[in-house]
């Protein structure tokens, strides 16, 4: 059984917040095994427990235990992705919270929503599952947090839950706790959720489009469709993700699956493909990426790609694009001279 995976946008907004909380994000990202620049690309899929350790290592450094409820405040609809638009236009809560549930394997593979009714009640229980023995407390509060923000974002700001429960200890200080859920609280309960009004759930939603909503769903549906990401989807990413690190590997790849590597080969060798040739074109593809930006050089891309040297980096980039890297990054960005000025021309 391979691990979750979820999206990079379950981290939007941690670059800034750690900052305010003078942590370095750069080094906890690291320790994480995660790639600082996959922030800005929210749709890759990365290890929820990679996401999981950063949670939890960034409460302890910052000393906030509400670490997770601040990266929450600040969440916006759209990092829901595909889903956001269809979210929004749904006729009620409660059919948006069935939505959410029918698609949570699109967007966090170790979430899992319920909700349950009885005597006008609702309650939305929350759970996750890394898929290894470590704490969850702050990925689960992000998603309780989450769940909270998205209904807000239906029943208006004044709206609020009748109560939330946590399955783990109250905080020495729950002032935020207090303030972002605007309900009463329990620690050390039963379950993970917040519980609300079944009439809330069933009040209609005055700002979706009936127009959109049909539109919405098909839009939803050839993006994301009803399929799980592939195993070449999965060791992709990951590859991707660990390439920088210089700890890719197919031992590694097996690690963050949860599986090992026979499994793997066997599972790509059914799709028809080797190990290396998804190595070799994730690498092409994150090749492209880099050399067309101005952030690094092409001695850090090269040392980010694992070549042992930038000039064995520059006859490998030749053979796949037809061109150096000079020349790949003169092609797909306007020349600045002072962008360049200070770059060795390590692929002349």
């Amino acid at each position: 059984m391979s691990k979750p995976l979820a999206r990079y946008a379950a981290l939007s907004g941690y670059i800034e917040l750690s900052r305010r909380f003078k942590i370095d994000p750069m080094h906890l990202l690291r320790a994480a095994s995660l790639d600082a620049a996959g922030l800005d690309l929210q749709d890759r899929w990365i290890p929820a427990g990679s996401i999981a350790r950063l949670l939890e290592t960034s409460a302890a450094a910052s000393g906030r235990a509400d670490f997770a409820l601040r990266l929450a405040e600040n969440r916006r609809l759209s990092a829901l992705g595909p889903l956001s638009m269809s979210f929004r236009e749904q006729p009620d809560a409660r059919t948006a919270l069935t939505m959410l549930i029918r698609y949570q394997h699109m967007y966090n593979e170790a979430l899992y929503m319920e909700v349950t009714d009885r005597a006008g009640l609702s309650t939305i229980k929350v759970s996750v599952d890394i898929g290894e023995p470590a704490p969850v407390r702050q990925s689960v509060e992000l998603a309780v947090a989450v769940v909270r923000q998205l209904l807000a974002s239906l029943l208006g700001d004044r709206w609020s839950p009748v109560s939330v429960t946590f399955t783990h200890p109250a905080p020495l200080d729950d002032t935020t706790h207090r303030r972002l859920f605007d309900a009463p609280l329990k620690f050390s309960g039963d379950y993970n959720g917040i519980v609300v009004y079944t009439s809330d759930l069933d009040q209609p939603n005055r700002a979706s489009d009936p127009g959109l909503v049909s539109y919405a769903e098909r839009l939803l549906e050839a993006q994301v469709g009803d399929a799980e990401p592939t195993v070449e989807a999965r060791v992709h990413e990951l590859i991707e993700m660990l390439l920088p690190t210089g700890r890719c590997s197919i031992d590694q790849i097996a690690r963050s699956l949860g599986v090992d590597r026979r499994t793997v080969h066997r599972r790509l060798a059914k799709a028809g493909l080797t190990f290396t040739q998804v190595l070799d074109s994730t690498r092409a593809d994150l090749a492209g990426r880099l050399v067309s930006g101005e952030r690094h050089s092409f001695t850090e891309i090269s040392e980010m790609l694992a070549f042992s040297t930038p000039s064995s980096f520059s006859r490998w980039f030749t053979q796949q694009f037809g061109v150096s890297p000079r020349q790949w990054r003169k092609q797909t960005r306007p020349a600045d001279p002072e962008a360049f000025r200070d770059q060795p021309d390590e692929s002349a």
